[in-house]
């Protein structure tokens, strides 16, 4: 069967799966759209929780964005894992045992403020903004190879798609959507990877297979990689570093407690019946992370040895002739991600680092992962598995982003402040409107993304770095900080970090508003915009701690609530022996 075919019954299958089980599971109360009716079993939430998190930045974006920065990549890998211990670890059980729908909800109760609570929705509509639009991006590219379309296509059908199974099915559908939609992406991104591994090295394990000789050689898979990359003037794989150590650090840090304070995943820990099940469940998806995240490395590399051994042979006595390029190169040029500019008229494609010489003049990152299996000459169904897989992490990650920003709009600003005497059926009518605009104004910037997709996620996870983790940590840990700490802490963190973002990316991501440019020499101590977040946080601390030392101590019942979320229940029988 011809791959067109065989794209549009599987990705179509998967699809009529999804969008059945979204009515099958639709929300009938606030409680079954927000939380999933708070019923859901840990391994279950675990498998969703893996799915919801592990986005087109992760399953898209990232091995391309490895592949080219090669070791210094490995700040996705370090941040976006260790960022999820974190939030297993000290925020996730506590913020279960306390027991309300979001986040907001959360922030506004402890800091005992309505103020406080607009502001964390304020905050979280901006970092889930900015998040989902690295989604659509994901779902544009996506698309817009398997149907063969124009980029801004692709968007369009991936917009229409999220709309019917997320408005309807709220929480309880996504939830068991993103269930099927883990189990299509983990296949998708392992299968090709084993056959990879296989065919470059011998090891059907890619794990292994990356530090593993090219079979019939001992020639190491990544000192050839280097030999071959080096040639044509990049950086070596193996020793390239993003920056500075000091923004490879600050970037690392910034994708940890990003992850850390992202709503639509900790909003995940609601959704299982106790505290116990909300930490089974967290070690559950970082075993079904780990798949993904162990293989992402080797895929990689593998990606980028293949396509330049394709397009640029290195046996070869010339250069491939343009005429003579494969399918699918063929096929990503009709996106627009792929494009060839014969520079000096002799019809053969040169790819190099020089900016003068390289014909190649765009090799969009976010390809690498969904054009490995064609480049590597794999089976159809193979690739057809890969597109599946691609659109299932785009979908799942977007649909409960838009989740988080419809409930915080619906639930904390409607209902807990606005229009407290609200029926819970105009409740569920307002998340759903919130949600379809939410997926217009994402749609609508997924136009012209402000970075590749897993650099525009890094920007978001800066965003929720900066404002709505250290809120959380402090309303946890520290009994201390008040109201007027917390509203501060956040407004100044977001604002010095979106400040930042702003005058390198542009205004609303806009390049041409960008004051300062996004120019190395411009950066502050060699920071990158992306990794700014944890700046932003640092200031949040400081800020919150400040004004909380010269301002009135919060209630008493408001420091109990903190002593009751933080310490365990029946610690106190457990001491008196």
């Amino acid at each position: 069967m011809e791959l067109q075919t065989l794209t549009y019954l599987v990705v179509g299958f998967t699809f009529a799966i999804y969008i059945g089980i979204a009515i099958w599971a639709r929300a009938g109360s606030t409680k079954d759209f927000y939380v999933a009716g708070g019923g859901v079993h840990p391994v279950a939430n675990g498998m969703a929780t893996a799915a919801d998190w592990m986005s087109a930045a992760s399953f898209i974006s990232m091995a391309g964005l490895i592949a080219y920065m090669g070791y210094g990549g490995s700040v996705f890998l370090m941040g976006w894992t260790g960022g999820f211990v974190l939030l297993a670890m000290f925020l996730a059980p506590y913020l279960r045992k306390y027991g309300k729908f979001t986040v907001p909800e959360f922030i506004g109760d402890r800091f005992y403020s309505r103020t406080a609570r607009i502001v964390a929705v304020i905050c979280l509509i901006i970092c889930s903004v900015t998040y989902v639009i690295g989604q659509m991006k994901g779902v544009g590219v996506a698309f817009s190879r398997f149907l063969e379309v124009s980029y801004e296509t692709g968007l369009l059908v991936g917009m229409a798609i999220v709309f019917i199974y997320a408005v309807v099915g709220g929480m309880k559908g996504i939830t068991y959507t993103q269930i099927a939609q883990y189990c299509v992406l983990i296949l998708a991104y392992t299968i090709p990877a084993i056959f990879i591994s296989f065919n470059l090295t011998g090891n059907p394990f890619p794990q292994l297979g990356l530090g593993s000789t090219i079979s019939g050689t001992d020639v190491y898979l990544l000192d050839r990689l280097d030999q071959v990359i080096t040639e044509l003037g990049f950086s070596d794989y193996t020793n390239n570093v993003r920056g500075s150590t000091l923004n490879m650090f600050v970037y690392t840090l910034s994708l940890m407690i990003g992850t850390a304070g992202l709503p639509h995943v900790i909003i995940r820990f609601f959704t299982v019946p106790k505290v116990k099940d909300a930490r089974s469940s967290a070690g559950w998806a970082l075993v079904f992370i780990a798949i993904l995240y162990t293989t992402a490395p080797a895929v990689a590399a593998m990606a980028r040895l293949n396509l330049h051994d394709t397009i640029a042979p290195p046996s070869a006595d010339q250069n491939l002739a343009y005429e003579e390029r494969p399918q699918w190169f063929k096929n990503w040029e009709k996106t627009g991600l792929l494009e060839f500019e014969d520079k000096n008229g002799d019809g053969r494609i040169q790819y190099t680092a020089n900016a003068t010489t390289n014909e190649m003049v765009t090799v969009d990152r976010d390809i690498m992962v969904l054009a490995n299996p064609e480049i590597a000459k794999l089976p159809n169904w193979v690739i057809a598995l890969v597109a599946a897989g691609g659109l299932a992490a785009a979908l799942s990650t977007a649909a409960g982003l838009l989740l988080a920003i419809a409930s915080a709009i619906s639930h904390d600003l409607l209902k807990g402040v606005l229009m407290p005497s609200i029926s819970e059926k105009s409740e569920l009518m307002a998340s759903r409107v919130a949600m379809a605009a939410a997926i217009g104004g994402a749609g609508y910037l997924g136009f012209n993304p402000p970075d590749f997709a897993a650099g525009t996620v890094a920007l978001a996870f800066g965003l929720a770095a900066s404002s709505i983790f250290p809120a959380l940590m402090m309303g946890i840990f520290s009994p201390r900080i008040n109201k007027e700490g917390a509203i501060i802490g956040m407004i100044a963190g977001i604002s010095v970090t979106l400040l930042y973002v702003f005058q390198h990316k542009g205004i609303m991501f806009v390049a041409s508003t960008a004051f300062l440019g996004d120019m190395k020499e411009n950066w502050f101590f060699g920071i990158e915009p992306n990794a700014f977040g944890a700046v932003g946080a640092l200031v949040n601390f400081i800020v919150a701690f400040a004004v909380s030392a010269v301002t009135k101590e919060p209630p008493a019942e408001v420091q109990e609530l903190v002593e009751h979320i933080r310490v365990p229940v029946g610690v106190s029988e457990a001491h008196d022996h």
